[in-house]
């Protein structure tokens, strides 16, 4: 019985030894899908590195940086698989995955390429068309627009002073009067007055 058993323990060890070999020699699908892919080479067989002082530098759309937008940057010190050139050399056409179609372009002086050779001439993408700018009604402008006036301003002119008012004094009466003849004829009229009550009493 004990034979047996350890025989039946040994056959278990084998077939789990064999079962163990088998997966080794042939792994399942889902690690092969996660083994790393090599990047094909670029035909020209030429790589740029960012040799800037900068930390950084832009990569654009096209050769120009006035033209061309921004569409990513390279860290001083990456590299980059060089495609081709711009006709005065002054660009450099690299492979860059989140441009549009996969490529973007550097300023040459910031780069440096190796090994040494020559890259061949590669026409510019399409310049972007720029945003439509809202128009202005030249008649509708023209009412803004300030004419500076060549006359003068008037100058501020005093009031004139106003003049003194006379006030004219009354002319003296016609008549003259003397004061001493009226004052002799109320004595007069009294005496008369006086007399006259007297005689009727």
């Amino acid at each position: 019985m004990t034979k047996n058993r350890f025989q039946f323990i040994l056959l278990i060890i084998f077939a789990a030894l064999f079962l163990f070999g088998i997966s080794l020699a042939s792994p399942p699908d889902f690690v092969l899908a996660q083994q790393p892919t090599e990047t094909p080479a670029p035909a020209t067989g030429l790589f740029i590195t960012v040799i800037t002082t900068e930390p950084q530098i832009n990569v654009r759309m096209g050769p120009s940086s006035t033209v061309y937008p921004v569409v990513g940057v390279l860290l001083t010190g990456s590299t980059a698989p060089a495609l081709g050139r711009s006709a005065g050399g002054d660009w450099i056409q690299i492979e860059f995955p989140s441009a549009p179609g996969g490529k973007g372009w550097v300023y040459s002086p910031l780069v440096q390429v190796s090994p040494p050779g020559n890259l061949q001439v590669v026409e510019p993408p399409p310049t972007p068309v720029p945003p439509a700018t809202s128009t202005i009604d030249p008649t509708l402008a023209a009412q803004f627009v300030i004419h500076p006036t060549t006359t003068r301003l008037p100058t501020y002119t005093p009031a004139p002073t106003l003049a003194a008012i006379e006030i004219p004094e009354p002319e003296a009466s016609q008549i003259d009067i003397p004061w001493a003849s009226m004052i002799i004829a109320f004595v007069v009229l009294g005496v008369l007055g006086f007399l006259l009550s007297f005689i009727r009493r």
